[in-house]
């Protein structure tokens, strides 16, 4: 993953746009991660806009806050039953 500060930006969107290809890269300001610019190669248009929606990103925190004070079970539990259930 390419780590670029704000200030040190100095390239155009597009030399960063074609190295997501290879890695994400994400821009920070004063160490502190502000923006990612990640490929969405072989991602339809409509899941993109649902995963930035802020009504999605709301609902995906309020779940991990749920999780972290009630707990869950991890991915991979929830994976391996799922396997199983098949």
């Amino acid at each position: 993953m390419k780590t670029v500060d704000i200030s040190e930006a100095t390239r155009s969107l597009g030399d960063y746009a074609r190295r997501v290809s290879r890695e994400p890269v994400i821009v920070t300001a004063r160490g502190k991660p502000v923006a990612a610019l990640v490929s969405v190669k072989g991602v339809d248009w409509e899941t993109v806009q649902v995963s930035m929606h802020p009504k999605f990103l709301a609902i995906i925190e309020r779940s991990r806050r749920r999780h972290k004070a009630e707990g869950g079970i991890s991915s991979e539990e929830m994976r391996r039953r799922l396997k199983r259930a098949r």
